[in-house]
């Protein structure tokens, strides 16, 4: 890896193009360097995943919403939609929206938590759309997410946006783009462009993720895509966009980031080195925000000794404390001051950003369901939310820097849970990484994630259609020009609904 010193230059002294960061993603982009075979098995892997994440939400509320704005649209472009069939096809960038939304609404595919966090399978709805529209062959595909990946985690590795309170996809839209750039075989400088493009209009605030969150969540990298795919086309029609978009004295770094006097060093891949960034990303096996993965399997162990301990009266725990990591704490835990996190009223998208709530259901219910988790009277039950008023939160030096470690058998995303009972005992437990993890009880390999695909997706998936998808997925390398269609799914067991509402289009 090759480090890039990134700091803010002003305008008498214009930062030459050539080092600037937009610039050095472009060559990474543009480099036509070989996938390694275990990252084209990892891309199969995501691509699996996101389907069936995708089809188990394929009839909740942000995604019938986002299939009906681009079934307004259907132009026959080549794009495929999860749950329609592929001979109906969209516009890219339209499919990419559905798709994305389809993708996000759950909040259980890949993560990479780092200086920032992602969720890095958000790149694929777009590159698959704009690879299907463009008749591209299965090994462009995989080139195209591995290049996609590489950007918007190293990214993530080294420049902080939360810190800021800027949303997390100001470094998708960047990725995006630098992925479709090596799926359309684009040059330095068109690429180029298009990163700047794609950072300058998917920057936006945390709002989307604090207090009472809303299905925004869902739509806002499915709108990073989008946007991306748009700043790509733009910049192939040989337009220009804002530059230098980090290091202007008017740009990304100086007013939303660390200011005029910072200094990010970035890593990128030297000229010719293969992009394995893919593999330091890792999947749920839950469905809620990946720093509480690994607490989830922590309670169903620690839940069964509390419910012994107190014959299943849970109001003989007095409190309990989740000692973690400072993300975890200002994040989803009671460091953020969100009172919503508390609140049995609140919705989906607050709760599975509650690690309060999530403990209180794990430690009662010994397991984790991505609907029935999250049903209102399960929110509501009178035990559940007396337990969950007693959880509390607080960042811990040692998980911090466990959090940040550079070394991948150090880094973990767990903490340690305090049980006080109402006779004054404790009962002390701790957990490192999730039972998904590379390094945890029960890494995932590709069973795993045929099974998961298979137990979410069934209620909307026929057998056969389930076969047909993954024969396919798991054939990806060898997918001929213009055969990618094959990867959409067909809600073949369940009929489609649309929403009621009616909007402009």
């Amino acid at each position: 890896m090759k480090s890039h010193i990134v700091t803010v230059h002003p305008e008498k002294d214009r930062l030459p193009r050539e080092e600037q960061l937009a610039w050095k993603i472009a060559e990474v982009a543009a480099d036509k360097v070989p996938v390694d075979g275990d990252v084209a098995e990892m891309v199969i892997n995501r691509i699996i995943d996101n389907a069936g994440v995708a089809m188990a939400s394929v009839n909740r509320g942000p995604v019938v919403t986002a299939r009906d704005q681009a079934l307004a649209r259907e132009q026959g472009k080549g794009a495929t939609i999860f749950g329609l069939p592929a001979s109906r096809s969209f516009s890219a960038e339209w499919a990419a929206w559905a798709n994305g939304v389809a993708v996000r609404e759950l909040d259980y595919h890949d993560t990479f938590l780092a200086a920032d966090y992602s969720h890095p399978a958000d790149n694929i709805p777009a590159v698959l759309a704009v690879a299907q529209q463009a008749g591209k062959s299965g090994d462009d595909l995989i080139r195209a997410i591995a290049t996609a990946y590489e950007i918007q985690m190293n990214l993530c590795r080294r420049i902080c946006l939360h810190k800021h309170k800027i949303d997390h996809v100001a470094h998708l839209g960047p990725s995006v783009a630098a992925g479709l750039g090596t799926l359309l075989n684009l040059s330095v400088e068109t690429i180029y462009q298009a990163v700047n493009h794609a950072l300058h209009v998917t920057t936006a605030t945390r709002q989307s993720r604090k207090g009472e969150i809303s299905s925004w969540k869902a739509f806002a990298p499915a709108h990073a895509g989008k946007l991306a795919i748009e700043a790509v086309d733009r910049a192939m029609r040989g337009e220009g966009a804002p530059a230098p978009i980090y290091e202007g004295e008017d740009a990304v770094i100086a007013w939303m980031l660390d200011g005029p006097d910072a200094r990010y060093e970035v890593l990128l891949p030297e000229r010719d080195e293969p992009k394995r960034a893919i593999l330091e990303s890792f999947t749920k096996e839950h469905s809620a925000e990946y720093q509480s993965q690994a607490p989830i399997d922590l309670a169903f162990k620690v839940g069964a000794a509390i419910a012994e301990q107190t014959g299943d009266d849970w109001d003989k725990v007095a409190s309990i404390v989740y000692r973690t990591s400072h993300h975890t704490h200002n994040v989803i835990g009671t460091g953020s001051n969100d009172p919503q996190k508390f609140d049995p009223h609140a919705s989906r998208e607050t709760l599975d950003h509650s690690i309060m709530y999530i403990l209180a259901v794990a430690l009662q219910d010994r397991r984790w369901h991505h609907v029935d988790s999250y049903l209102p009277e399960r929110a509501r039950r009178a035990d559940t939310v007396r337990l969950w008023q007693k959880i509390a939160t607080e960042e811990a030096p040692e998980w911090t820097a466990r959090y940040h470690a550079t070394d991948p058998a150090e880094k973990a995303f767990g903490g340690e849970l305090v049980i006080t009972f109402a006779d004054g005992t404790q009962l002390r437990e701790s957990i490192a990484v999730a039972n998904a993890h590379p390094l945890g009880a029960r890494p995932f390999d590709r069973p795993h994630y045929v099974r998961k695909f298979r137990t979410i997706a069934g209620e909307a998936v026929g057998e056969a259609e389930e076969r047909r998808f993954l024969e396919a997925a798991e054939g990806l390398a060898g997918i001929a020009a213009g055969g990618l269609a094959c990867l959409n799914v067909e809600a073949t067991a369940t009929e489609l609904i649309s929403n009621p509402n009616k909007g402009i289009f």
